[in-house]
């Protein structure tokens, strides 16, 4: 890779225009077929429906499957013999077909070898109707919705073998080889895969050569955005396609830098890990979603600030914090230590035309990966 001029940032884009260009350049990838039992984290691309379940009647738990009309009179004072010996049941199994109610065991005795109800039941009490379980014309999962442990199950129970997933395919390229970029290469593959991408890590290669990769959906290089003697990023993305920004109004990450190559959107973060990870909370696991096509929103955790905020005008601003209970401390912003990294558990972003936020203030905060 020859020299040539230094990469500048002629100003910061605004936040707020980053996602809207992210809107712009990301749509959802199309679907894939994978195993039920390999899907966890994916999204879903098309409503889950499974056969009605069960097929016919059966038992809730152990017990007999009778009629409940012939016990409708039965008390232990005056019990009610039976012209129908009912069958006796077990979780799960099928009722005969004139049966309409399970009793439980102690409601059926033996006398005189003549059965015997000594206690009332009514219709379909301790029974599973068909179609109770799984109606084959609702949706188990919807469309949209992320899979989680407890669908994988259902799934399994229901004999549902596939589903129809959109799993985007990130190329993930460190932008040359440097010890210090690989912890912020990891960490982004890590989360990209947790939260239902196929991460594509490639280490030890050409940045151009990885540039004009066509197996993925969108690439993110890991370093090289800034001013440096050896960034050359943003250079390799305008050779191979576009740039359409380079600096972002957020900090840390203010070098980072958007492309794209044919229809892939590129997202270049910066090397140091805080950066990086700021700027892949923030745009990258943005670009994410827009590939895979959720419809489910994240929903913040509400806390108190337990001291203030300040920030600077003009600049979005990631803030580490520490959450106990209902409440938040704030760690770190700007620069983001190894040590507030290590501490923190959550974070928060103040927007770019806030001053910040007082002592006291309810604020919105999200899991780190």
């Amino acid at each position: 890779m020859d020299s040539g001029p230094e990469q500048k940032i002629a100003r910061l884009t605004p936040f707020a225009k980053i996602l809207a260009a992210l809107d712009d350049l990301a749509r959802p990838v199309k679907p894939r077929e994978v195993a039920s039992a390999d899907a966890a984290g994916f999204i879903l691309a098309a409503d889950v429906v499974g056969a009605s379940l069960p097929a016919r009647a059966t038992a809730l738990g152990d017990g007999w499957a009778v009629r409940a009309d012939e016990l409708s009179d039965a008390s232990a004072y005056a019990p009610v013999q039976l012209a129908n010996r009912p069958v006796r049941v077990e979780a799960g199994d099928a009722l005969p077909p004139d049966a309409d109610a399970v009793a439980p065991p102690d409601v059926i005795a033996l006398r005189d070898d003549r059965m015997e109800a000594v206690d009332a039941v009514t219709t379909g009490e301790g029974v599973a109707l068909a179609g109770s379980e799984v109606d084959e014309a609702k949706s188990l999962r919807a469309a949209g919705h992320r899979i989680r442990a407890v669908d994988l199950a259902v799934f399994e129970a229901a004999g549902i073998q596939t589903v129809s997933v959109r799993t985007p395919r990130i190329l993930i390229v460190a932008a040359r080889e440097d010890l210090r970029l690989q912890p912020a290469l990891r960490l982004i593959s890590k989360d990209c895969t947790a939260r239902g991408g196929e991460a594509c890590v490639r280490n030890g290669v050409d940045l151009g050569d990885a540039l004009a990769a066509e197996d993925c959906d969108a690439i993110v290089v890991i370093g090289g955005s800034g001013t440096g003697r050896r960034d050359r990023s943003v250079h390799e993305l305008g050779r191979a396609g576009e740039v359409l920004v380079h600096g972002i109004g957020i900090t840390p990450g203010e070098t980072a830098a958007l492309g794209r190559i044919a229809t892939r959107p590129v997202l270049i973060v910066p090397g140091q890990l805080d950066a990086a990870l700021a700027v892949w909370l923030t745009f990258g696991r943005t670009l994410l979603a827009r590939l895979a096509g959720p419809t489910e929103v994240e929903i913040p955790a509400t806390v108190t600030l337990s001291r203030k905020i300040p920030s600077t005008v003009g600049l979005a601003e990631l803030v580490l914090v520490r959450r106990d209970g209902n409440r938040a401390e704030p760690l770190a912003s700007k620069h983001l230590t190894l040590s507030a990294l290590s501490a923190a558990n959550a974070w928060l972003l103040v927007p770019a035309e806030s001053e910040g936020f007082p002592a006291g203030a309810q604020v919105a905060i999200y899991g780190l990966p």
